[in-house]
C-alpha cells in the first residue's frame, strides 16, 4: 500500500493508527498471545473475531508479524518480525503518556509503572527475550 504522502508519521499512522493493531500488537508482545483463539478470546477490549482477523491479516502484510503455517486442524501461530518487536518502544512512550494523562487500572497500571521505571535497558532486555521467542524460536 502507497502511504498518502511523504511523512513518516503518516506512513507510521497508516499502519498503527486504526483502533486495534498496537492492541493485537500489545498481546502478542506483552501476553505472548500467538494464536487467533487466544488474542480473540483474552482481549480485554472485547475485539470481534471479523476484526481480529482483518487486523492479522494487515499487521502480516505490513510486515510486522508473520503467519506460521497449519495443517488442516491444527492452529496458525503468529509470530513478531523484527519490525513488529521495534513497535515495544513506541507502545512503551503511549503508555508512559497514558500514565500521566489517562485513568489505568491498577494491573495494567503497574506493568506500565515497570517499563517507565526500569527504563531503556529494560526495554532493550524484552525485545532481545522477544527476538529469542519469535525470530529464533529453535533457541527459546
Amino acid at each position: 500500500m502507497e502511504p498518502r504522502s511523504d511523512c513518516p508519521i503518516n506512513a507510521a499512522v497508516e499502519v498503527l493508527g486504526d483502533r486495534w493493531s498496537l492492541l493485537v500488537l500489545r498481546d502478542v508482545i506483552f501476553s505472548d498471545r500467538r494464536y487467533f483463539r487466544g488474542l480473540l478470546t483474552a482481549s480485554p477490549e472485547g475485539i470481534a473475531s471479523n476484526i481480529l482477523a482483518d487486523r492479522l491479516v494487515r499487521l502480516v502484510e505490513a510486515g510486522l508479524l508473520t503467519r506460521g503455517t497449519a495443517a488442516r486442524g491444527q492452529r496458525a501461530q503468529y509470530s513478531l518480525t523484527e519490525a513488529g518487536i521495534q513497535t515495544l518502544p513506541i507502545l512503551a512512550a503511549l503508555g508512559n503518556w497514558s500514565l500521566t494523562w489517562r485513568p489505568a487500572t491498577n494491573d495494567l497500571h503497574a506493568r506500565q509503572q515497570l517499563l517507565r521505571d526500569e527504563g531503556p535497558a529494560y526495554i532493550e532486555a524484552l525485545m532481545d527475550d522477544l527476538r529469542t521467542r519469535h525470530l529464533n524460536p529453535h533457541r527459546a
